[in-house]
């Protein structure tokens, strides 16, 4: 039996993957972490850090930055490996990560679909057959999502920029921009309204044809099951920065 802490465990992810966990046989809520207890969970529920008095097996986070990087010093301190899905890290934040994999494994990705991870290949690669198009991403969520642009978009952006030889500068907003499109350029857009889970299009625009294609999450459901499979491939991993391309092959 695999016991879980879930940080943020009163948020929209984190009563997800609690109510995933509850159908598996061979894994187990033992602790939530959170900004208030809702007091309607039959676990424990801590508002401090310092006050955990379970050990866990591994930790799932789909909280929020702060938070995030707050229970890492525990997970070190306890050696236990992390499962990092929540978004909106800075620069610092992320090499922070980064330095505490260097003592324990944590896997980190900015989307937990399997399919998501595939567009994220795909797009890399059309961008170098269709490198005279120009380049847009449009990604929408629900009303409640606080950071724009998604992660996801982000890493989309990223691994275009990677495979054209990280040439290519992010456009947020051209409101105040009075000059015509660069071609270097990759313009990314979101939207925020609903209850949208996520939806992802990356547009390859060209001279009188255009390419597109979309990746669209109708249920939470697909990232609790992605955020297990993360933790099932690393908690017996050496200490380590792992993500979704060490966990499937794509090849």
């Amino acid at each position: 039996m695999v016991n879980v802490l879930v940080n943020g465990c009163n948020g929209n992810m984190g009563k997800e993957i609690i109510k995933y966990i509850d159908t598996l046989d061979n894994f187990h809520t033992i602790c939530g972490i959170d900004r208030i207890d809702c007091g309607d969970n039959d676990f424990p529920v801590y508002t401090n850090i310092e006050n955990i008095k379970e050990k866990p097996d591994i930790i799932i986070d789909f909280s929020i930055p702060e938070a995030s990087i707050s229970i890492l010093d525990f997970a070190k301190a306890k050696n236990i490996p992390v499962v990092i899905a929540t978004t909106g890290f800075s620069e610092a934040q992320i090499n922070y990560i980064k330095e505490c994999s260097k003592f324990i494994p944590i896997f980190q990705s900015s989307n937990m679909s399997l399919e998501i991870n595939i567009m994220n290949i795909l797009v890399s690669k059309l961008a170098k057959l269709l490198n005279d198009c120009d380049i847009e991403i449009i990604e929408t969520h629900h009303r409640g999502k606080v950071d724009a642009p998604s992660g996801t978009a982000l890493m989309l952006a990223d691994s275009i920029n990677s495979s054209l030889g990280k040439n290519m500068t992010y456009t947020y907003n051209r409101s105040n921009i009075k000059q015509k499109r660069n071609s270097n350029e990759i313009g990314i857009h979101s939207i925020r309204g609903g209850t949208e889970v996520g939806k992802h299009t990356v547009l390859f625009l060209g001279d009188n044809e255009n390419f597109e294609i979309t990746h669209a999450v109708t249920s939470r459901l697909i990232f609790a099951k992605g955020a297990i499979k993360a933790a099932e491939f690393i908690i017996n991993k050496s200490f380590g920065f792992y993500e979704m391309k060490d966990l499937v092959n794509f090849n």
